[in-house]
């Protein structure tokens, strides 16, 4: 049969893996919410003394919704989620932390962040592409196709490689920084590291998803 996947075992333990990581983030995130620090100063204060020690005045915003945080390097706009932005608790703190860490990045031009911003637009074409023409491939036997649509989807899953190490190292920077700076104790340093952990594992997963996603298709296209 046309349509039979033997290769989608592959995926049974990486998609176990992704469930996991996206339950491990939110119960790591809510534990650590509930614990206030004992400095009296908000996520959205944490991130803008971190800004303004390394000379950076860009906007701190306010945005919907929860774990929704970001740092957008083409509008230079730090953007907190409802769950995040004025909170006093662990998590929040160390969110609002990584996120400035990445403004850092921007900043300072590392490497890893300026390849990723670079390759974006080529991803986004590629993630958006890729399965439309995988599928057309498959259902039409038409490999000039699968093949188009596999190296878009390639291009997608190069990006999520390149954004690990941009990931780790914002989270490095934020651990380094609220330490350094004394925004948390060493106890509540723990469980900052616990949620920042917990966020770098859903990268991880993802990018493991996508890797033998990609695998996948390759071992289908040459049957």
């Amino acid at each position: 049969m046309f349509f039979y996947d033997p290769t989608f075992i592959l995926l049974i333990p990486v998609i176990i893996l992704s469930f996991w990581a996206q339950h491990k983030v939110k119960a790591t995130f809510k534990k650590y919410s509930k614990e206030m620090a004992d400095k009296r100063i908000s996520s959205n204060e944490v991130a803008r003394d971190i800004l303004r020690r390394s000379n950076m005045n860009i906007p701190i915003e306010r945005v919907k919704g929860q774990l929704s945080d970001h740092y957008d390097p083409q509008e230079k706009v730090l953007r907190l989620s409802d769950s995040v932005y004025g909170k006093n608790n662990i998590s929040a703190i160390a969110v609002a932390a990584h996120e400035a860490g990445h403004a850092l990045q921007d900043s300072k031009g590392y490497m890893p962040l300026k390849i990723r911003n670079a390759f974006a637009p080529v991803a986004n074409i590629g993630s958006k592409l890729a399965f439309p023409l995988i599928f057309i491939g498959f259902l039409l036997q038409a490999f000039s196709l699968l093949k188009i649509g596999i190296i878009f989807y390639a291009a997608a899953v190069i990006f999520s490689i390149i954004t690990l190490p941009v990931e780790f190292n914002a989270s490095s920077t934020a651990l380094n920084i609220i330490k350094n700076n004394g925004y948390l104790n060493s106890n509540e340093l723990t469980g900052a590291k616990k949620v920042l952990n917990a966020a770098a594992m859903t990268y991880v997963a993802s990018t493991l998803a996508a890797l033998v996603n990609l695998l996948r298709f390759i071992l289908l296209a040459r049957r």
